[in-house]
């Protein structure tokens, strides 16, 4: 009997040992992979749409100093004909113009539509509304990006 055990485990020794991972291990490493994208994606796409709404805040700003320059110099704010495009290209009838007043053009909001510019404002009664349709693309809700406050 002595001889059969020492001769399973010689023959055990001889072989190599076995390399690469099985199966349960390998779904054990999906399902863990798995759990960690579902947590931190949407942390990720979070931070994607607040970078979005911060830029916006920082387009409408510039573009309001931008107008307030033109006000400045012009004596009135561009009419809704002459719309953000006075800030680049001179209006007509502007005669004191000293712009452009926005070097690399009206810029899009972050989803890729153009701001929305009011003369004389429905909100800001003695200026301009300045606004973006925000992330859903539609005017009104909670999204919408503006330059008054609500």
């Amino acid at each position: 009997m002595q001889h059969a055990m020492n001769h399973r485990t010689r023959y055990r020794d001889a072989l190599p040992p076995a390399g690469g991972f099985t199966l349960i291990e390998l779904l054990l490493v999906l399902v863990i992979l798995t759990a960690l994208a579902a947590v931190v994606v949407p942390k990720f796409t979070k931070r994607s749409e607040q970078a979005r709404i911060t830029a916006a805040h920082t387009d409408i700003s510039n573009l309001e100093v931008a107008l307030d320059a033109f006000e400045i110099d012009v004596g009135r704010y561009p009419t809704m004909a002459e719309g953000l495009s006075a800030l680049v290209g001179q209006p007509s009838n502007a005669l004191e113009w000293k712009g452009p007043y926005i070097k690399k053009g009206i810029p899009l909001d972050p989803w890729g539509s153009p701001y929305i510019y009011k003369f004389p404002g429905q909100y800001n009664t003695y200026g301009y509304d300045l606004y973006s349709y925000g992330p859903n693309g539609q005017e009104g809700g909670d999204d919408d990006i503006v330059n008054w406050s609500n």
